[in-house]
């Protein structure tokens, strides 16, 4: 911030200084009246000056921008007034006889109104240019504001859903854990011992925006380890995932809510099922495909808080705008969810 005023104050006086040299570099070669440049380019320059720098730091800030135009417009129509008096009064006090003997020498000037529109004119210009530099600031920074707001807000949606992700996977895995105790003590306590990694992982791993893929594979692999521990060998679980390294990053925990779907309302206590997952990958694109046997909740049935699928649709909105396709459907009875994200 403190390298833009300098640069802003550097490119104000370049432009003054510009200004000032105007009737040097147009007249370059030709003999020059020191008192003419003064009366005629230097003085009034002066006063465009003053003009722009009080509307510039005053005028506009108190009057234009709080819907004060009346009054914005009366002072500034004053002050050009002001301007051109005393831009003539100092004329003829210091430079009018050296300019009598120039306007005899070139002939009779401009009527007298002629003179007073190209003097309102002139004085106007600087006016139209610091409203017109002040009122792009001011949008430039309106629209920066604005961004940053739209940032700050997409950061706390998606940092409400990641929290709002990291209870619902608790509470799920320890109903799970919880149904293991009675039918299987040894294999609860390996189950706590590999949600406590998996937890250990969402709570100081996830807190970035992007991470390898390849670490959510590896997340992905114990949560279907530990979810294996409570299903009967009616169930058979496949998975197909990239063993080399990708290279590609993708926001964490994208993935987890439909493997958790599947062993959710994919499994039969009673009923042989089977669930497939693979991540395919090509260039910067990534494929997630999970399929399990489609086993229809009951009416009553009111496990489950619907949370998942949900929280994924509103990530892929925020993280993946335009990115992203996800389509779950059931074909010969049989749940599909694909989720495809084009990464950067």
């Amino acid at each position: 911030m403190h390298k833009n005023k300098k640069i802003t104050l550097f490119s104000h006086v370049l432009v003054w200084l510009v200004l000032f040299s105007m009737p040097y570099l147009l007249s370059y070669g030709q003999e020059q009246d020191l008192n003419r440049i003064i009366a005629h380019f230097w003085v009034p320059i002066t006063f465009y000056a003053i003009i722009f720098y009080v509307n510039y730091f005053i005028l506009i800030d108190k009057y234009l921008f709080s819907n004060k135009t009346v009054q914005f417009v009366l002072i500034n129509v004053l002050i050009i007034a002001l301007s051109i008096t005393f831009k003539e009064t100092i004329e003829d006090f210091l430079f009018g006889e050296s300019l009598k003997r120039s306007a005899k020498m070139e002939g009779v000037g401009p009527p007298i109104k002629m003179f007073i529109y190209i003097q309102m004119l002139s004085y106007m210009a600087p006016l139209l240019f610091s409203i017109a530099i002040k009122t792009t600031k001011r949008w430039v920074q309106t629209e920066a504001a604005r961004k940053e707001a739209a940032n700050f807000k997409l950061k706390s949606e998606l940092q409400h859903l990641h929290y709002q992700l990291q209870p619902h996977f608790f509470f799920n895995s320890l109903n799970n854990i919880y149904a293991l105790v009675d039918i299987s003590p040894d294999q609860a306590k390996t189950s706590i011992h590999s949600l406590s990694k998996l937890m250990r992982y969402m709570l100081y791993e996830t807190n970035v925006e992007l991470i390898s893929l390849s670490k959510e594979i590896d997340f992905m692999k114990k949560y279907i380890d530990l979810m294996k521990l409570r299903v009967s060998d009616k169930t058979i679980v496949n998975y197909h995932f990239p063993s080399e390294e990708t290279g590609i990053k993708v926001a964490p925990l994208l993935f987890i809510s439909l493997i958790e779907n599947a062993f959710k309302h994919g499994v039969s206590a009673s009923k042989p099922s089977t669930i497939e997952i693979s991540i395919s990958t090509q260039e910067k694109t990534v494929l997630f495909t999970i399929e399990n046997d489609d086993f229809p909740k009951k009416s009553d049935d009111k496990s489950g808080s619907g949370i998942g699928l949900v929280n994924i649709e509103k990530r892929l909105a925020l993280l993946y705008p335009n990115k992203n396709s996800f389509k779950t459907f059931v074909k010969d009875n049989r749940f599909v969810a694909q989720l495809e994200i084009e990464t950067n």
